[in-house]
């Protein structure tokens, strides 16, 4: 549980040189590379020695203070107001449905919907090497007593929601509030690790790996393998809250581009007006992400 992404490998001079510079740069604000600031953290800086592997089946990452006190309040005040309960997909229409597997309310909060939000969205890039355009919007939710959200993949069983970018490659999961009891997010498949978890955790997160929710802390966990097929381990849940009340966000990262237009088949219009010239240059061959 104390290795880096780079699991030992030592990081090109280079890298060790940006990183050392982002620290530099880190330093002037409140951040510091470290400790619960209540400003808002540099966009885009990321410290990999808060990077903590929690597992490797599946692929677990525990990022701590990613955000700082004024960030995590933000995105609650934002959402706050707009609240409403939280849905699922439905596995064989790929519609959204109300279900009793999920009892939380939440909203969603535009892609760049403000400076600190578009802050967030950079520092979610650079510290899981994901381009920004497959992010979905950031979904904010709030648990009240009791309140959890049942054992579930985040990779999809339909055809309807992969049409946007595919499946959701990637989860990032920002914890918002501290939470007395209960509401820890757990891998029940997951291969546990020799730690004893002690009295604090709840019985919902006796099995498999569990991780508490603080104030600040992010979640990454990948959803498909590295060959592109979906993992069955990375099943995953919210345990009830038993005391207080948990408020987290959520960054779902698709394998391409969420912000792509879509059109469906026989619905095809060119989007510029030098398509033609650029299809005759043979750029629907090279550059069919953009072509087509």
């Amino acid at each position: 549980m104390k290795s880096s992404p780079w699991a030992g490998a030592r990081p090109p001079a280079v890298v060790q040189l940006l990183l050392f510079l982002a620290y530099l740069v880190g330093r002037g604000g409140a951040a510091g590379g470290g400790g619960k600031g209540s400003s808002v953290y540099p966009a885009a800086v990321v410290y990999p020695h808060h990077s903590l592997q929690i597992s490797w089946k599946p692929r677990v990452f525990l990022y701590q203070h990613f955000l700082s006190d004024d960030e995590a309040n933000h995105l609650m005040s934002l959402a706050r107001a707009e609240l409403k309960r939280s849905a699922v997909a439905d596995n064989m229409s790929g519609k959204s449905t109300l279900s009793d597997v999920r009892t939380s309310s939440g909203t969603f909060l535009r892609k760049g919907q403000d400076p600190i939000v578009e802050g967030i969205e950079d520092k979610i890039a650079a510290w899981t090497f994901l381009p920004k355009e497959n992010g979905e919007d950031i979904q904010v939710l709030r648990y009240k007593h009791g309140e959890k959200y049942e054992l579930h993949y985040d990779y999809f069983t339909d055809n309807v929601n992969t049409v946007r970018g595919g499946h959701r490659y990637a989860t990032v999961l920002l914890y918002l509030t501290d939470v007395a009891a209960g509401g820890e997010t757990i891998f029940p498949l997951a291969e546990e690790l020799d730690d004893a978890k002690d009295a604090t955790f709840s019985e919902c997160a006796h099995k498999g790996i569990a991780v508490k929710p603080r104030k600040g802390d992010a979640l990454l966990f990948f959803n498909l393998k590295p060959d592109g097929t979906t993992d069955s381990v990375s099943l995953h849940g919210g345990c009830p809250v038993i005391k207080g009340e948990k408020w987290s966000a959520t960054k779902w990262i698709r394998v391409a581009s969420f912000d792509k237009v879509h059109h469906p088949q026989g619905n095809c219009t060119d989007e510029n007006e030098s398509c033609t010239k650029w299809a005759a240059l043979g750029e629907c061959i090279k550059n069919p992400e953009y072509m087509v």
